[in-house]
This record gives structure tokens, C-alpha cells and sequence, in this order.
């Protein structure tokens, strides 16, 4: 199991919805967490709320944009400089609606967000990951969807089989091949890589996202999800996760 001493962790898209969650749960175990956020005044929001609920746990702000190579540069020398380690990188952010006005748009933008950036951005913290100091490894977690398994597309029992949305579910799929890939690269080096879908959770991602279309409250998504951050759930790395069990590939 995972040591519970306090770690430094990254959460992506921690400014909302499973990221924001997430990382409450993570202030309340005493770690140090860094805010990912693409929109400062949103980050600023999400800081304030968080250091309202008086948790044991530090938090900063990183601005930081999957999509921009200039803010993945910076964050990642922001990390290294001021904390010498990383021991956890939650890649969350996504977008489910691209706003390209054309397919090929579309898909270049969610393609971008959800599989290119994540990719990018442990490949840019690298170093600091490989310093972690946990003594069961470094871990990245990437925040996929069930939407994305291409088993659960071709089952015709599945009620995801004649669900559309293909530039968010392509691009998830995307995203767990970059998981397969890092599970094998990084793993050689003592990283663990994890993949997990938390499920339809109520959030902003899309305007389906909410209490009243079945979503589950971030809370209800995240807790299983702590499971996986601190190493309980180890002897599935290398699976494609959700709160239960594994979805087929």
C-alpha cells in the first residue's frame, strides 16, 4: 500500500467538478495540492472555496493549460524549482464539447485537451515524478471514460453501443492508449500509471452533467477514486478502472 505521508500532487481541471472534489479529499488526508487551472479568475475561485472548508492539508495555484506547450513548460519548472518532487499527477481535465465549428475542429480540440495534453504534460514532468520520494513509486492517473472502451462501443447490450459524442469518446480512447504506453514506458522507471473512469458525475463538462440526468455527486465519484491514489488498489495497475472494477479495453 501507498504510503499516507504527505505528498505533493498535481490535479488538472482542479478548479470544478471530480478535479475541485478531488482535491478537498486530498487537502483532508494532509497533502499538498496543486491547482491546475486554465482560467485564473475560476482558480481563484476554487482556492478560496478550498481554503474555506479549513482543511489540514496546503494548497497552491498553478495555471496551467493542456492545450498550451508555454504553460506545461512553466508548470513543470514552477514544480521542480519550488518542490523538487512530484509524487502523484491526477490528469483531469477534459472537455466533452469541443466549440470548433467544423468536424475536423472538433476533433483536433478534443483530441488536444483529453489525449495530447495529458501525454505532454507527464512527459514534461518527468524528472520531478522520477524524484518522488514515496517509497512505493511515483503515480499518474488518468482520468478517462467508459465511453472510451472500444468493447462497451461494439457490445450491442452496452447502453453506451449507439451513444455518438465521437470526438469526446475517440479522444478518450486516444487517452488510454497514452496510458497503455505509459504503463509500459514508465513502469520500467518505478512510475505506477493508472487509468480510471469515475463515471457520469455531475460536473460541467457537458450540460448533461447533473443530478437531475442520473449524474452521481462528485463526492459519490471520488471517494472510490482515493482508493487508487493511495494504493489500494495497486495490483490493478495497468487496468482501465472504474469505482467497482475494470472495464474491457
Amino acid at each position: 500500500m501507498a504510503s499516507i505521508a504527505k505528498k505533493i500532487v498535481l490535479v488538472t481541471g482542479a478548479n470544478s467538478g471530480v478535479g475541485l472534489e478531488l482535491s478537498a479529499q486530498l487537502l483532508s488526508k494532509g497533502h499538498h495540492v496543486l491547482l491546475g487551472h486554465r482560467n485564473p479568475s475560476k482558480g481563484t475561485t476554487a482556492l478560496q472555496h478550498l481554503q474555506s472548508l479549513n482543511l489540514p492539508g496546503t494548497q497552491e495555484l498553478v495555471h496551467l493549460d493542456v492545450t498550451d506547450d508555454a504553460t506545461i513548460t512553466a508548470a513543470a519548472s514552477t514544480i521542480a524549482n519550488t518542490h523538487g518532487k512530484l509524487d502523484i499527477l491526477v490528469n483531469n481535465a477534459a472537455v466533452a464539447l469541443p466549440p470548433g465549428t467544423t468536424d475536423r475542429l472538433q476533433l483536433q480540440q478534443a483530441f488536444d485537451t483529453n489525449a495530447i495534453g495529458p501525454y505532454v504534460l507527464t512527459k514534461a514532468l518527468l524528472p520531478s515524478l522520477l524524484a518522488s520520494t514515496d517509497p512505493s513509486g511515483a503515480r499518474v492517473i488518468n482520468i478517462s471514460s467508459g465511453i472510451g472502451s472500444i468493447g462497451r462501443k461494439m457490445d450491442t447490450t452496452s447502453p453506451f453501443h449507439k451513444f455518438g459524442g465521437v470526438p469526446y469518446r475517440s479522444s478518450k480512447t486516444a487517452l488510454n492508449m497514452v496510458s497503455a504506453c505509459q504503463y509500459v514506458e514508465y513502469g520500467d522507471l518505478g512510475i505506477k500509471v493508472f487509468l480510471y473512469d469515475p463515471g457520469f458525475t455531475v460536473s460541467n463538462l457537458s450540460e448533461n452533467n447533473t443530478a437531475e440526468k442520473g449524474a452521481r455527486s462528485a463526492r459519490e465519484s471520488v471517494l472510490p477514486l482515493m482508493d487508487v491514489l493511495e494504493g489500494r488498489r495497486d495490483d490493478e495497475c495497468g487496468g482501465f478502472l472504474h469505482n467497482t472494477g475494470s472495464w474491457p479495453w
